[in-house]
């Protein structure tokens, strides 16, 4: 399977302040408000599959995935994905020098295929620096089909990430926000209660029932 480069209409980071430039911002302030796997949401509850760890954003019915590398700086790399497909890629490292709102361009690679010169920006969370991007809507199934995740910014190597048991992991994070777009079922509604209530009920002297 090849994958193609950006699709022409996927939204991409500019210097100019585009709308994809502060959705990411949004998305990246998200990500640096927990990073880490919590089962914060009642519907679905955290999961391990082989190294990756499953589970619901705390805020939506959004969920997302994450996987440490044993490595220099332990590097550390999310992938979420909310209930209208859209998804968002994060990648964080403690020696990494990016500053949050740096504007990247970067080369992501797949066993087969990728994405060349793809806009990124910089981020901070739980005391690591990175980059969080989003793709076209088929890329977690690139994710899941893939056995390593090459990243460039231009000649310099950036991360080389194994992807062992992505297939199983991207399984459960759909299952994950399967659930969580599920609707609710509804509340059964309050019996009434057979006292009348009077119209203003703080009333000084509210009247009473007469007795026949």
């Amino acid at each position: 399977m090849a994958l193609q480069h950006p699709a022409a209409g996927e939204r991409r980071i500019d210097r100019t302040g585009s709308r994809a430039t502060r959705a990411l911002l949004v998305v990246a302030c998200a990500i640096g408000v927990s990073a880490h796997a919590r089962a914060s949401a009642q519907e679905f509850a955290a999961r391990e599959v082989g190294d990756w760890t499953v589970a619901a954003s705390s805020d939506d019915t959004g969920c997302f995935l994450t996987r440490a590398y044993d490595r220099p700086g332990g590097t550390t790399l999310i992938l979420g994905l909310d209930g209208d497909g859209t998804n968002h890629l994060s990648v964080l490292n403690a020696n990494w020098s990016i500053k949050p709102k740096d504007q990247l361009s970067l080369d992501f690679r797949f066993s087969k295929g990728g994405y060349a010169k793809h806009g990124a920006i910089g981020m901070a969370a739980d005391g690591k620096r990175g980059f969080v991007t989003t793709f076209e809507a088929k890329f977690p199934a690139y994710f899941a089909a893939s056995k390593v995740l090459e990243i460039f910014r231009g000649d310099v190597p950036v991360e080389q990430l194994g992807l062992e048991q992505s297939g199983a992991a991207v399984a459960a994070l759909r299952d994950c926000v399967a659930v969580r777009s599920a609707p609710r079922a509804a509340e059964p509604p309050a019996k009434a209660r057979g006292t009348r209530i009077p119209v203003d009920p703080f009333a000084s002297d509210p009247p009473r029932k007469r007795k026949r």
